[in-house]
């Protein structure tokens, strides 16, 4: 993976104003919302779903609160909303290869919306397991350089005695990789060693990155990955752009 590519995505989200900020809690509340329902349990120590979606609530800066909150409210409330995973796939600009997960009340407006950002700005929606053969699931675990008192060595080491698969090192980040089935107990293992991370889930990640030189495909690409994030029904996108 591409180091500073997932530093940009990083830095982007940390950058985004209150408004944007606010709708990432709400998708984050949404996952904890199902991660209780599904994992029958509000109770992170024996679910560990739930336990997934609290860290990376709490890698985005979700206040605990907010988290102990809405895991009170979806333990107690068995009236609200039954969202539904649904993953489309389809091409951007240039071919660029797109994944998109959502957990929506309404397959048909979701899947409407979708194909039309697609459409908007020069890609395409496809069938199901169009792009998906480009992407390995990983558990992908950012650190902060600046962040850490640890040098580059101290922190593969550790990392890779925690249980993980690869390291990486770039200028100001340090990814840790994991199997899937891993993600959990390598996180939960370097938190306890004082590690705290950017960015920690499970993500589709790329096997190979496409450039765009096309500055008109650029804004097209940035304007539709806007559109995705902007949805309340979409949770994550990934791609393969190589972003400056």
């Amino acid at each position: 993976m591409s180091g500073h590519n997932k530093w940009s995505t990083i830095k982007q989200k940390k950058g985004k104003n209150d408004a944007a900020r606010a709708k990432i809690f709400t998708k984050i509340g949404r996952e904890l919302i199902v991660a209780v329902k599904e994992g029958g349990s509000a109770d992170p120590s024996v679910n560990s779903k739930l336990r997934d979606v609290i860290a990376k609530a709490k890698a985005s800066n979700v206040p605990n609160d907010n988290i102990d909150r809405i895991i009170k409210k979806a333990a107690g409330d068995s009236d609200s909303a039954n969202y539904e995973s649904v993953t489309y796939e389809g091409y951007g600009p240039n071919g660029i290869a797109v994944i998109v997960e959502a957990l929506t009340d309404n397959r048909n407006r979701t899947a409407g919306e979708v194909r039309h950002y697609f459409d908007k700005f020069g890609g395409n929606m496809g069938t199901q397991g169009c792009v998906t053969f480009m992407f390995e699931k990983k558990g992908v675990l950012v650190i902060e350089r600046e962040e850490l008192d640890a040098d580059e060595d101290k922190v593969m080491e550790d990392a890779l005695e925690s249980g993980a698969s690869d390291f990486e090192a770039d200028e100001d980040i340090f990814t840790i990789y994991t199997e899937p089935s891993d993600f959990g107990a390598v996180r939960d293992e370097l938190t306890k060693l004082g590690y705290s991370f950017v960015s920690a889930e499970v993500e589709m990640v790329p096997n190979n990155y496409t450039k765009l030189d096309n500055e008109e495909q650029k804004t097209a690409m940035q304007k539709m990955l806007d559109m995705f994030e902007d949805n309340d029904d979409i949770q994550n996108v990934w791609h393969n752009w190589e972003m400056d």
